[in-house]
């Protein structure tokens, strides 16, 4: 199989990012948006995750794997989920795009830290990987302190009366929080990856573990709603019309869900790089969508942050590749060894 329909993926995924976007210049809530789409998603995986599953699911269901999947749905769909869209609505999709470039680097030193991933301080190929993860996070910080917010002001900032306040300093600090967040929210995927990947050595089932971990994120999401603001069903804005609504079930459940499921099977066939190597395309894709249809413009500081991760995230695939292709024996044992196995997807 070629790239051509990694490419697709990636690019089909770039519009849900736009569209996202667009809900939250609309007004959406994003805890809203994250309690539709998780449901919509666990509601997609639930008949593939059955029929394609349910031979491996356990007679008895531990205490640990309820804990990984609790921590799973919490850090990977409330707390990622909710990191990312304050992201997007103070910076832009490309950027938010571009920031899970970061995690290849970023798992790396955390399954470094957990004995996940082998660390040699004398191996050209660990200091590879370390030399990738400096510049990956050298694109982070030229992305966030260079970038111009007047240069990639949301669509819901385009009158002319915003326009004349988006060089303030109010703009350029929602511009650094925006980004702090993204940041953050990556790592937070970092720490989930390194704990999906230690939970599907024991229990090899991807699909249930995203559709139960997308269902508990949803409800806890849910909770944490109704706790905060004492809402529920309000998508918040009455902009928000059942046509948008039926778009996020649709894009969110469906489209993203059939996008992860062929990622996943890509995993399985093609092994974890390969579908790493096409995360730029995301971002590619996400900019010229919001030039064409948002007219978000990036500027040089977020174009050299960009190519600057682009290169650091190479260089760690790289490593890895390499690294894999020398010891591949060895990689194929059990026990941490299937831990490593996962991760960096």
């Amino acid at each position: 199989m070629d790239g051509g329909p990694a490419i697709t993926t990636h690019c089909v995924l770039s519009g849900y990012v736009v569209f996202t976007d667009h809900l939250l210049a609309l007004g959406a809530d994003p805890l809203a948006v994250i309690v539709v789409g998780g449901a919509a998603y666990a509601a997609f995986c639930l008949p593939f995750a059955v029929a394609l599953e349910r031979k491996r699911w356990p007679c008895k269901v531990s205490g640990t794997l309820v804990a990984q999947y609790l921590l799973i749905a919490l850090g990977g769909t409330t707390a990622f989920q909710e990191l990312m869209l304050l992201g997007i609505k103070k910076t832009t999709p490309a950027i938010a795009s571009a920031m899970p470039n970061l995690s290849p680097g970023l798992i790396f030193i955390v399954a470094a830290c957990f004995r996940l991933e082998r660390f040699d301080r004398a191996c050209k190929y660990t200091q590879a990987k370390i030399a990738g993860t400096v510049v990956c996070l050298a694109g982070a910080v030229a992305m966030s302190f260079l970038q111009s917010p007047s240069s990639s002001s949301s669509s819901s900032s385009s009158s002319s009366s915003l326009a004349a306040a988006a060089g303030s300093d109010d703009d350029y600090y929602d511009w650094i929080l925006g980004c702090s967040c993204l940041i953050a929210g990556v790592t937070v995927f970092a720490l989930v990856t390194v704990l999906q990947a230690a939970t599907l050595a024991s229990l090899p089932a991807p699909l249930t573990m995203c559709c139960v971990t997308s269902a508990m994120g949803a409800a806890l999401t849910a909770v944490v709603r109704l706790v905060l603001e004492g809402k529920f069903l309000d998508m918040g804005s009455p902009n928000i019309d059942a046509t948008l609504v039926a778009g996020i079930v649709v894009l969110g459940g469906g489209v993203v869900g059939a996008c992860t499921a062929f990622q996943a099977w890509c995993l399985g066939r093609k092994g974890p790089l390969f579908v790493s190597v096409f995360g730029p395309v995301q971002t590619v894709c996400t900019a010229i969508l919001s030039a064409a249809l948002l007219q978000q413009v990036l500027g040089l500081g977020s174009l050299a942050g960009i190519v600057l991760m682009f290169s650091g995230l190479y260089i760690v695939l790289w490593a890895k590749s390499n690294e894999i292709s020398a010891d591949e024996d060895q990689l194929q044992g059990g026990g941490a060894h299937d831990a490593e196995k996962a991760l960096l997807a």
